[in-house]
């Protein structure tokens, strides 16, 4: 969810442009039922008359993907490529948000000035068309963000990697390099996505029923490679999933695909040969909703696999979405679908820079500091060991670290408190409010509500009731856990004083302490307790 503030100007005054606004995606682990996870911009909103824009440097979703949830809360013009401003258009439909907001920006060496900025587009390949690293000129010096990079020469779709343009950009100083960290522990230079075609064009050939192949939907020049590959063997190409029609559909209307194959329906898929179709979905990362998951549970939009049926995975797995990705594997291989993966790097490449990719980068633009991002703590620590080697001064910046960049050497100027706000449901919630801490707390306890009606002498009338859920019906005692919870409730209402019966509050922390001690005795486990106490007037 990358979210990055530059700012020129006297202290406390400083004009500000925002670089990238994106999300990440939750796991049932430690964010249940939160559908995705943004940056908190609370600093960044307090100072909004200050911000004089907002920059994306392409359209992955953690880059773009928070545009439409946060933007009301921003209100800058938006600034992006062709592509990436169309993606960036839907999201904000989304919101009721006119389309104007967002500019389309021309590449390097065009320049957008806002305030004390000079800002160009300059064209880099990675894994998605027209992705840029942004040139960002200031009074103090000139700034070179990277974005997401690959150095590939031959990428399919999208511009290549243009070593010229790059060396004419560092030529003309450059204070500072923030530079893609996430392959810098990889040795080897980085491979072109044109290396994969005659893998995937084999692949695909060599099987008798039914292929699917899953990739993430934003690589518009694997989705090319797939299809291709698929018309070539004879076959008739299905797109599944929302996300990779749109990027599809934005890549024609763009301009960026220009002879994609044909695609049908899912309906008219339906009725073709197995032998003859070939599937491209979404779900790569194992996500639940995505048309690889629903595959795998039996059937999506009427298209079922069977034994004999190839599945793809022509992607990589990101680091925590292990498991997701094996169960789906389980559920198609329990059906008889033979699984490819890319164990043997036949079907994937990676869309960032490898560490002598990164090198390479460094020794073009020459900074004079490096400032390290889109990685891990680890990766960071050692991009910065990598331009020591080479005599480049660098730093960690870690989330609400801000660093002058005025001096001969990038510090830190002060810390600013930064987190996350969660999508939950249609409502942003902060990371802190404690909502989904409970909804952990009641998925690892359970959860006993207890009902107490009290008359108007403050005694108990009857018996208090309690039900369970997400708790065993019988503990220890080989009595219905209601039972024994019931009867223990009953007896810490008799040893109450009057104090206690007559405050909420007391008798309410009374039956939940009792509550908890009996389940704890009955079954090893203290739940999440609601205490609901009526009193007859």
């Amino acid at each position: 969810m990358n979210a990055y503030v530059y700012g020129y100007g006297p202290k406390d005054n400083e004009r500000l442009i925002l670089v990238d606004l994106g999300v990440t995606f939750p796991d049932m682990d430690s964010t249940p039922g939160v559908d995705l996870i943004m940056p908190d911009i609370q600093w960044l909103e307090e100072r909004k008359n200050q911000l004089d824009a907002i920059f994306i440097t392409h359209a992955h979703e953690d880059h773009v993907g928070a545009v439409g949830h946060l933007y009301s809360r921003l209100g800058a013009p938006i600034y992006a490529r062709a592509f990436t401003a169309a993606i960036a258009r839907h999201k904000l439909a989304e919101y009721g948000v006119h389309e104007g907001a967002v500019r389309t920006a021309s590449a390097y060496p065009e320049t957008t000035e806002i305030g004390p900025f000079k800002v160009s587009f300059a064209p880099i390949s990675h894994s998605i068309p027209e992705s840029s690293g942004l040139v960002i000129d200031t009074p103090a010096g000139r700034i070179v963000h990277s974005g997401d990079f690959k150095i590939d020469t031959t990428p399919v779709i999208g511009e290549p990697f243009d070593h010229q343009m790059w060396a004419e950009i560092g030529a003309s100083g450059v204070k500072a390099l923030m530079c893609d960290s996430t392959n810098v522990f990889s040795d080897n230079p980085g491979r072109s996505e044109a290396t994969l075609k005659p893998n995937l064009e084999e692949l695909i050939a060599a099987q008798k029923g039914m292929v699917v192949a899953t990739t993430f939907a934003s690589n518009i020049a694997r989705l090319q490679s797939l299809a291709t590959a698929g018309q070539a063997a004879g076959r008739s190409i299905c797109l599944l999933g929302r996300a990779m029609r749109r990027m599809v559909e934005t890549g024609v209307q763009t301009g960026i695909l220009t002879d994609f194959p044909k695609t049908v329906s899912a309906e008219d898929a339906n009725s073709i040969p197995r032998e003859n179709l070939m599937l491209i979905v979404t779900g790569s990362q194992g996500e639940r909703r995505a048309a690889t998951a629903q595959l795998a549970q039996g059937k999506y939009l009427g298209l079922t696999m069977k034994e004999g049926d190839t599945f793809l995975f022509s992607s990589k797995v990101i680091p925590g979405n292990e498991r997701g990705v094996i169960r789906i594997m389980n559920q198609f291989s329990e059906m008889g679908v033979d699984i490819v993966d890319d164990a043997g790097g036949l079907y994937h490449v990676s869309g960032h820079a490898n560490r002598p990719d990164l090198v390479t980068m460094h020794d073009l633009v020459k900074p004079q500091m490096l400032v390290p991002m889109h990685g891990e703590h680890r990766h960071l620590r050692e991009h910065v060991k990598v331009a020591a080697e080479r005599g480049l001064q660098g730093i960690v910046a870690v989330n609400g670290m801000m660093l002058d960049l005025t001096g001969d050497a990038p510090k830190v100027a002060e810390y600013i408190d930064t987190g996350r706000t969660y999508l939950d449901g249609s409502v942003q919630i902060g990371a802190m409010d404690g909502i989904v801490r409970d909804r952990i707390r009641m998925a690892l306890n359970g959860h006993v509500t207890v009902t107490v009606i009290m008359d108007e002498e403050d005694e108990p009338l009857g018996e208090p009731w309690c039900e369970i859920k997400g708790l065993p019906q019988m503990g220890r005692s080989g009595v219905p856990l209601v039972d024994v919870l019931e009867e223990d409730l009953s007896q810490a209402i008799g040893r109450a004083g009057n104090k206690t019966l007559v405050d909420d509050d007391a008798l309410e922390e009374a039956l939940r302490r009792a509550a908890r001690k009996s389940a704890l005795d009955e079954i090893g486990k203290k739940p999440e307790v609601t205490v609901v106490i009526s009193r007859l007037a």
